[in-house]
């Protein structure tokens, strides 16, 4: 029987598939590397594994819709980052340092996205990649200069997003100390606007 549910009530989820993703997310939470059995969630969700697999066929869906719940997380933090700096360079700035500070806060929801969510193309919709690959899309649009071509604005997106993402690695891996106003100096020392 799942928490907070009185002992004779019967189960019934109004969302099923949305609950069992607020509580993998939970889980990984916690550990260090993202790991997660449908079965067993199934059973502390207080349902058959047959209802669950109904909402994700396999392990691999369910991890893989973990990973885009993970990234959605992380674009929303990016989001309101680069909302409080006031936008701009300024929030472009935020939206790396934050990339950084949530990776090292949520380690295992960092690196289930980055083995589940597959090759990024620049050159797409980016409402189709979520809000972090919006936020480093407007944030190139706001750094760089307006007469750059799309070839130099991917390549511009592409060095933000190594520059934050190898320091997250870096940091999680054991490489470099965690140090908040390294990851700052590191970030605002870039110049995103050099083609």
């Amino acid at each position: 029987m799942p928490p907070n549910l009185p002992m004779n009530a019967a189960y019934h989820h109004g969302d099923l598939r949305a609950t069992a993703l607020q509580m993998g997310m939970e889980r990984i939470e916690k550990q260090d590397h993202p790991e997660l059995g449908l079965r067993a969630l199934a059973r502390d969700l207080g349902v058959s594994a047959t209802a669950l697999y109904r909402h994700f066929p396999n392990k691999d869906a369910l991890l893989d819709a973990l990973a885009l719940e993970a990234l959605g997380r992380l674009g929303s933090h990016q989001a309101r980052a680069a909302r409080d700096a006031g936008g701009g360079r300024e929030g472009f700035v935020e939206v790396g340092i934050t990339y950084v500070t949530w990776a090292v806060e949520n380690p295992a929801l960092f690196r289930l996205i980055y083995t589940r969510v597959g090759k990024v193309d620049f050159d797409c919709d980016p409402t189709e990649m979520g809000e972090a690959f919006t936020q480093l899309r407007a944030g190139i649009a706001a750094a760089m200069p307006d007469d750059m071509t799309a070839e130099q604005r991917n390549v511009a997106a592409l060095h933000a997003w190594s520059l934050v993402h190898g320091l997250a690695m870096l940091i999680l891996d054991g490489q470099v100390d965690y140090d908040p106003e390294m990851v700052r100096k590191t970030v605002v020392m870039t110049d995103f606007r050099s083609p």
